[in-house]
């Protein structure tokens, strides 16, 4: 009789212990109903580079989708960006809070330098990257091959020399 007594509470125990822990809260929890998580584990950083589809097909793009362009006059590793002055202004740096960027589906060496305003400004295999002015919407790839300077890159970081399909 004890043995059967012990065999029971212990298989109760054991339902127990596994059945407490199976309620899952609702597929339609809203926000407010949500249990409450520190900022550190609900915040997810947003990525500063990525790859999209274009015209010219699979590039590097920013963490706003706006397509990422590498300047011929820059020197790969050098740590200096060649685009000063009012060439800023039309080709803005791509930058990030990080010295460690986030990024997604690129096969290319991602690192950063030190812009003349101390921002870290994003390089692809060496080259600082930048965004154009004329580029209005994400996909545009307007600023490819402007006075056969400025480059579209491959998720690898590779330049694209194809001309604009736009």
């Amino acid at each position: 009789m004890k043995k059967k007594l012990i065999v029971a509470l212990s298989v109760s125990a054991f339902a127990l212990t596994v059945f407490s822990g199976c309620s899952t809260p609702s597929s339609s929890t809203t926000a407010s109903e949500a249990p409450s998580a520190s900022p550190s584990e609900t915040a997810s950083q947003p990525e500063d580079l990525s790859s999209g589809t274009t015209g010219l097909g699979e590039i590097i793009v920013n963490g706003k989708g706006m397509t990422a362009y590498v300047f011929a006059k820059d020197v790969a590793g050098s740590g200096v960006s060649a685009c000063v002055e009012e060439c800023v202004a039309t080709w803005p740096a791509i930058t990030t809070e990080s010295a460690a960027p986030i990024v997604t589906n690129l096969n290319a060496e991602i690192s950063t330098i030190k812009t003349a305003d101390g921002r870290n400004q994003i390089t692809v295999n060496g080259l600082p990257i930048y965004t154009f002015v004329k580029d209005a919407a994400v996909g545009d790839t307007k600023g490819q091959l402007v006075k056969d300077a400025w480059f579209a890159l491959t998720p690898t970081g590779e330049k694209i020399t194809t001309p604009n399909a736009q």
